[in-house]
């Protein structure tokens, strides 16, 4: 089995060992650096070219956001490049729609469980995103905003936010498209469950799953379980 090469960058000691620590104890995972700050963190990466980089956005030398868009400026968007799960107390609205507007690849609270975030990394690896629930309803609530406020940076990042979320998909999704077992599975994507958790929940086997996956997104004109699940929330599909 191949392992998930995780590094992590978290400059709070107790939190940065007991993340690695709890890591170790998979065999799934295998933790290749760490560091306490992003100059350290940026070049760790460098040199160990992780699958994972769990980047805490409050770094004390550069803002984890920053370092997340130097990230996924380095990798030129190849497909096998350092993927970034963004570990955060902060869930203040400028916090989160930066740290999507800087691509990064997963969302998460600090206050997630720890089979939480181990599912995390297993979505974030095979392709897809994980949103903390929290954080999915912050870049709901903004993107339903109408009107943005006049402060200057705060209106840019909000707006290149908004147009990333809306994209070409601002008509009205009917929810009558989708069968029930898909709104039951599209439920739980915004939920942040990957394939194996839906098919546990639902008594279904996890191909079933990924075909009413591959539907919904057909179906809500989405690229990744990520836009699909921006875009329930949005139009009222889940709660």
């Amino acid at each position: 089995m191949n392992k998930i090469r995780v590094a992590l960058i978290e400059d709070h000691d107790l939190t940065r060992v007991g993340i690695r620590t709890a890591l170790q104890q998979k065999e799934e995972i295998e933790v290749v650096g760490e560091a306490a700050n992003a100059t350290e963190g940026s070049q760790m990466l460098k040199q160990t070219h992780p699958d994972i980089a769990i980047v805490d956005i409050g770094l004390p030398d550069k803002d984890g956001i920053e370092l997340t868009r130097e990230i996924k400026s380095a990798s030129g968007g190849e497909e096998s490049a350092t993927k970034v799960l963004i570990l955060t107390l902060r869930d203040n609205k400028e916090a989160v729609l930066a740290a999507f507007a800087a691509g990064a690849d997963s969302y998460c609270m600090k206050d997630i469980r720890f089979d939480n975030l181990l599912e995390a990394l297993r979505v974030t690896h095979n392709g897809n995103s994980w949103i903390d629930p929290a954080i999915a309803r912050i870049v709901l609530q903004q993107a339903q905003q109408s009107t943005l406020t006049s402060e200057s940076a705060t209106k840019e990042t909000t707006t290149s936010v908004n147009t990333a979320i809306k994209g070409k998909n601002d008509e009205i999704i009917d929810a009558y498209t989708l069968t029930e077992r898909e709104l039951e599975v599209l439920q739980l994507i915004v939920e942040g469950c990957s394939n194996a958790v839906i098919a546990e929940r639902l008594y279904i086997t996890v191909g079933t799953v990924k075909t009413h996956v591959r539907n919904i997104l057909n179906k809500l004109c989405a690229d990744d379980r990520t836009q699909a699940a921006v875009r329930a929330l949005r139009s009222g599909l889940v709660g």
